[in-house]
């Protein structure tokens, strides 16, 4: 099949979609939606008739397309995008224990439907260490299948990532990792692997990543690797600063400030006294922390590192001189 026969056929199914959503869809509603122009979709539409499916015209001002009333759409029919959508959101709602039984069958019976080689590539990001929580962050199918493929298959993967801040216009070099792990937490995938351009191990948020394809080869991951528990770690030392701060505050209250996708939060022993929870988190920049810290306005203690106590000193030494300013203006 060509090229354009393949996008005829997928526009044509997004037609029928539309249509059977029901009512009716004036042409130039459809054209918007499609992406094409007016004519094209007459076109279209003529091929659906031609392939028995009876879609009514109704002419006027407010005309349009509409499918017969009583007619009943073709079985499910996804492609690799939606299957990986629908199959993320279900692996999220049955969880680890699959306490959800609709949930569950639901994404059995939609495994069984989909066509061999989807079915494959979907078991592959299934198998993934998954952790439900969080609102996801959208992440392109082609990357979630590609590095679920390299994961599973051990294959070196290609990969454009794009850092935190970097600017829009520059175009990220290739990097090139072994990918020992996938994994989905608070509402981010992450990929952990071997940078071979750094000789060390990283994660990469996925929804970061613009390309991912696999490359010829194999390597050997190491033995035992837990990728969940590793990127914990990974994410608590792979940045230039390990923080760890103790505070006599609620979970809700360091929430407000700090999300789950920043820092990581405990409770301390008993012996440390009741109501005091541990706050951890890896950062390259240490300068936003002294105000997260006063905003929070709970009682803390700075276990590391020794440069965020400078900061804090030289935080309240410039809240003291404005103070100072101002009671000089007031007297004056």
């Amino acid at each position: 099949m060509s090229a354009a026969a393949a996008g005829t056929g997928a526009r044509m199914l997004a037609l029928l979609d539309l249509l059977g959503s029901g009512g009716l869809r004036g042409r130039a509603e459809l054209a918007r939606r499609l992406g094409v122009d007016e004519r094209t979709v007459r076109r279209d539409v003529v091929r659906l008739l031609d392939a028995g499916v009876p879609v009514e015209s109704v002419r006027g001002r407010y005309g349009g397309y509409r499918l017969a009333p009583g007619y009943r759409l073709p079985p499910l029919m996804l492609t690799d995008d939606e299957g990986v959508a629908v199959a993320v959101a279900l692996a999220a709602a049955v969880g680890p224990d699959e306490t959800d039984v609709p949930a569950a069958t639901a994404a059995a019976k939609i495994r069984r439907v989909l066509p061999a080689r989807s079915a494959e590539r979907l078991a592959s990001l299934l198998a993934a260490a998954v952790v439900p929580g969080g609102v996801d962050e959208p992440v392109a199918a082609s990357v979630l299948l590609a590095v679920a493929d390299a994961v599973r298959e051990h294959h070196p993967l290609e990969i454009v990532h794009r850092r935190r801040g970097e600017p829009a216009e520059r175009v990220p070099a290739p990097r090139v990792v072994h990918p020992y792990g996938l994994v989905r937490r608070s509402g981010r995938w992450y990929l952990t692997g071997l940078a071979l351009d750094r000789g060390a191990e990283r994660t990469f948020r996925l929804d970061r990543v613009e390309r991912a394809r696999t490359l010829p080869g194999r390597f050997r991951p190491p033995d035992g690797y837990d990728a969940a528990a590793r990127l914990e770690e990974l994410q608590a030392t792979g940045y230039r600063y390990a923080v760890r701060v103790r505070l006599r505050a609620s979970e809700p209250e360091v929430r407000r400030f700090l999300p789950a996708s920043v820092a990581r939060v405990s409770p301390v022993g008993a012996d440390a006294g009741d109501g005091w929870l541990r706050v951890e988190l890896g950062t390259d920049r240490l300068d936003w922390l002294p105000g997260v810290l006063a905003a929070i306005d709970r009682p803390f203690v700075v276990e590391r590192p020794a440069e965020l106590l400078t900061l804090l000193d030289e935080l309240v030494e410039r809240l003291r001189s404005r103070v100072n300013e101002a009671r000089a203006d007031v007297g004056s």
